[in-house]
C-alpha cells in the first residue's frame, strides 16, 4: 500500500458547516418545545391533583394535554419546512 492509498482511505469525521445550522436549530427547537409542552402539561396536572385532590386522573389529562400540545406544535413547525 502506498502513502497515496493511505490517505484515501481515511476519513476524516463530517462536522457540521455554516449551511446545516438552521437545520439543527430547527431539531433543537422541536426537541425543546416538545419537552416544555410536556413538562407544563405534567406540571399542571400535579398542581391539579394537589389543589382539588383528584390524584391521578389530573396528572394524566395533563400529560394528554402537554403531549397534544407537543405534537400541534411540532406539526406546525415541520409545515413550516415542507
Amino acid at each position: 500500500m502506498t502513502n497515496a492509498d493511505e490517505g484515501a482511505s481515511h476519513k476524516e469525521p463530517e462536522t457540521p458547516d455554516r449551511s446545516d445550522l438552521p437545520g439543527l436549530a430547527a431539531f433543537a427547537v422541536m426537541g425543546t418545545t416538545i419537552a416544555t409542552c410536556v413538562g407544563v402539561g405534567v406540571g399542571l396536572g400535579i398542581w391539579a391533583d394537589h389543589t382539588w385532590g383528584t390524584a391521578p386522573a389530573g396528572l394524566l389529562i395533563g400529560i394528554v394535554l402537554g403531549t397534544v400540545a407537543a405534537v400541534v406544535s411540532v406539526v406546525k413547525q415541520v409545515r413550516r419546512f415542507l
